[in-house]
């Protein structure tokens, strides 16, 4: 099974703007799978917003894909993604890589945005079928429960013939929602045993619908730093991390070290999972470019990288 190995932020880590953009053009010339920016709006702490992030990242690069892990569908309105997804792959030439989910029911985005939590699982799924059938060329009619729209349509339409649409979330909804519209799916915070049985029950979903998702389009997440446990950036960074969900073990987010991090790798893929994002930890701009180098030459070279 081919592994792709991509890198991800989630805050922006970078002192100097420059040297997020040294760090992107060492992704691109170290044979990175893909970059992915976390979604997140509100927050004391730097986020770059996820769509515009990607456009620039469309313009500075040449070959390499990118995405957002993930979007939440329910707080934005779908034709204006839609578009926007449309236009930055019609300009990259097909190296957009959507990833949609619903939202944590915690984030503070609901309230500031005047959205109920309420029904956002539905909310998602009126949306994800506007964007998919925008995306495909064809006129939307629909008189929703929380979208309205009359022959809508855009142009230009993305460059890849069926835009990839990932989905995130292992709850029994995003399971179903990954099967009937998804093209691939993300974990989020699932150990690899109880990754791998989340993709065995989208299979198992898939075959009921009479669908497919491509095998290594599988993916999951984690953080790392090549240095030592003890090492205060690997707490600082669990503990940070560690408030998306309270009370809940984490550890398996944070890989320390070659060992433990071609490990880690290896018991997702074990359990069919093959698609990575890995975050890199710094102390400095140039620890975080550092650990980026360490990764394309110490791991990247370890593993069947897919195309």
């Amino acid at each position: 099974m081919a592994i792709g190995i991509g890198l991800g932020l989630a805050r922006f880590p970078f002192q100097r703007v420059d040297n997020f953009w040294r760090w992107v053009e060492l992704c691109e010339d170290g044979g990175v799978d893909s970059i992915w920016q976390t979604d997140r709006l509100i927050s004391d702490e730097p986020f770059l917003e996820c769509i515009t992030a990607l456009a620039a990242i469309a313009g500075a690069t040449h070959q390499l894909k990118f995405g957002m892990n993930v979007a939440s569908a329910a707080l934005r309105d779908p034709l204006v993604l839609a578009k926007q997804c449309a236009t930055i792959d019609f300009l990259s030439q097909g190296r957009m890589l959507p990833a949609f989910g619903i939202g944590s029911g915690r984030a503070p985005e609901w309230q500031a945005t005047g959205r109920s939590t309420k029904g956002r699982g539905k909310r998602t799924d009126e949306a994800l079928d506007i964007i998919s059938q925008l995306w495909r060329g064809e006129p939307v009619t629909l008189n929703g429960d929380y979208y309205q729209y009359k022959n809508a349509v855009i142009s230009p339409l993305p460059t890849q013939t069926k835009l990839p649409l990932w989905i995130g979330g292992s709850s029994e909804a995003a399971i179903k929602r990954t099967a009937r519209i998804g093209t691939g799916w993300q974990a989020g915070l699932e150990l690899p045993r109880e990754a791998g049985l989340a993709k065995k029950a989208i299979v198992e979903a898939l075959k009921e619908r009479g669908r497919h998702i491509d095998d290594d389009h599988y993916g999951t997440g984690f953080f790392f730093y090549f240095g030592k446990a003890s090492d205060d950036i690997a707490q600082r960074e669990l503990a940070r991390f560690s408030q998306l969900a309270p009370g809940k073990d984490l550890r398996h987010t944070v890989a320390i070290g070659t060992e433990q991090i071609h490990q880690r790798i290896s018991d997702y893929a074990n359990e069919g999972i093959s698609k990575f994002i890995l975050r890199p930890m710094g102390n400095s701009d140039a620890d975080l470019l550092e650990q980026t180098r360490l990764l394309i030459e110490q791991i990247l070279p370890g593993f069947k990288t897919s195309a």
